[in-house]
């Protein structure tokens, strides 16, 4: 991060810069970035929100708009978002928006931004109605992941990371998946030298997906695989509160159930759903629905996966697996499988 001037001077249309950051992130690594940029002549002013997926809404969104517009902004001037998934998604949005598009660079600072929503483009904010359900596809210019800067993340933090690690070997490369299981402790235990890896091998495998399908306009498999987990995850984001539990918490109770689910159907071999929530657990993730402690109902969980953004013609869509590293997706499925599956799972009626 302290030599963030310098990557950005060669990509920079212009030598100005907003940077957006919320009042966590901001005093820990604020002055580190204004240094680096003021190195290479950057000019940079900042917006600070505040902290917490709370703040991906209507009325933050309006705020930045506001702060950029009375800022001056032209088209030429590039938004850094500075902070983690919400930072990132929140001024990657008001980036796309106003001017009908400024510049836009990433520099995420928790190991779930730095593996996964800094990489692909895909902005938003929440409504009332579900999660990141209005929002633009918008490409960072660069971005820059100071692995660095993840010591000062809580250990639960690096946990909710390293979900979005470990479901990259699922969908497609097992032989990554037996890189996590040898290496995933040492990641959430600070190891610079693994979680460099790890963030490397994870960015690389979605930069691939997504250079392959950037709108995730396939109608099979695609850009799609990556939302393994998350069909589950995200009806139990909006069951339990946003920030309740952390996204990377709820994908890898997803995943868990996304593997008892393929075998449930037939696709899979029990043992590889077995061999998968027990790596999960491993780190200290909740793997199954019991380790949330909550009682929750499966009908309630399915409606809100009705509410979700890719459903298609009404219909339920899940990424299925025929085992470890061999994602795929399946539209159609019927509702009462899926409550099936979570009754099974605990879930109440």
């Amino acid at each position: 991060m302290a030599r963030a001037g310098a990557l950005l001077a060669p990509v920079l249309p212009q030598k100005r810069a907003v940077v957006i950051t919320d009042d966590s992130v901001g005093p820990l690594h604020l002055k580190t970035l204004m240094d680096g940029l003021a190195e290479t002549a950057i000019v940079a002013t900042s917006i600070t929100v505040k902290s917490g997926e709370a703040s991906k809404n209507f009325e933050t969104f309006e705020q930045v708009v506001d702060a950029l517009l009375d800022a001056g902004v032209e088209r030429r001037t590039t938004v850094i978002a500075l902070g983690g998934g919400v930072v990132g998604d929140l001024a990657g949005f008001a980036a796309a928006a106003t001017l009908r598009g400024l510049p836009f660079v990433q520099i995420p600072t928790t190991l779930l931004a730095q593996v996964d929503s800094s990489v692909g483009g895909k902005t938003g904010i929440n409504t009332r109605h579900g999660k990141n359900l209005l929002g633009a596809f918008h490409q960072p210019r660069l971005v820059i992941a100071d692995t660095a800067v993840l010591a000062t993340l809580p250990v639960r933090e690096l946990r909710a990371g390293y979900a979005e690690i470990v479901k990259a070997g699922l969908i497609g490369d097992a032989a990554f998946f037996a890189w996590c299981e040898a290496n995933g402790a040492l990641v959430i235990a600070g190891d610079r030298v693994a979680q460099a890896e790890a963030v490397l091998r994870a960015c690389a495998f979605k930069a691939l997906v997504v250079g392959d399908d950037e709108r995730e306009e396939k109608p099979n498999d695609g850009r799609a695989l990556l939302n393994l987990g998350h069909t589950f995850g995200h009806a139990l984001e909006a069951e339990l509160g946003y920030g309740t539990i952390l996204h990377g918490e709820a994908v890898a109770v997803g995943i868990g159930l996304a593997f008892r689910f393929s075998a449930a159907l037939g696709h899979c071999v029990p043992e590889d759903a077995e061999r998968v929530i027990a790596h999960i657990a491993a780190v200290g993730l909740p793997a199954e629905l019991h380790h949330l402690n909550r009682r929750l109902s499966a009908e309630r969980l399915v409606g809100h996966m009705r509410r979700d953004k890719k459903v298609r013609d009404g219909k339920l869509g899940f990424v299925l697996t025929r085992g470890i590293g061999r994602a795929f997706t399946q539209g159609d499925i019927a509702a009462a499988d899926v409550i099936d599956v979570l009754r099974a799972e605990g879930c109440d009626s």
